[in-house]
């Protein structure tokens, strides 16, 4: 059997959706379980988890499970081109006035004293902890 041929077009798909954008935006340089991207994008988990696992399908998200949570992290696409193109959305991203509001909203949810009821098991992503 012969190696699987990356797919520029699944990367391209991937990126063309907002609320795929955002997620890679809140992933950063963090691992992040679901349950925080659920109480940020105020968005339902079933979709959350479908762009998740579109995400994944185009090699940019991987997955690592810790008990009932599930953990979601960037990876570099194995193709040289994809992983400029993908560096380069990254760094935009850093940049844009939405996406810096969605992790001061991650940031903010994450160093509460008190969280909400649904996160309060939840493992903090590590660069937000104090």
């Amino acid at each position: 059997m012969g190696i699987k041929e990356y797919s520029r077009t699944l990367l391209f798909k991937a990126l063309a959706d907002r609320t795929r954008l955002r997620l890679i935006n809140l992933i950063g340089e963090d691992e992040v379980c679901v349950c925080f991207f659920v109480e940020v994008l105020k968005i339902n988990q079933p979709k959350i988890s479908r762009h998740l696992a579109y995400l994944r399908r185009a090699g940019v998200v991987a997955a690592r499970r810790d008990g009932k949570w599930i953990h979601y992290r960037l990876v570099e696409p194995p193709d040289t081109h994809a992983a400029s193109i993908f560096r380069e959305v990254r760094a935009w991203l850093e940049s844009d006035s939405a996406m810096l509001g969605d992790r001061a909203r991650l940031a903010k949810i994450c160093c509460a004293p008190k969280l909400p009821v649904q996160l309060q098991r939840a493992p903090r992503p590590a660069s937000l902890v104090a």
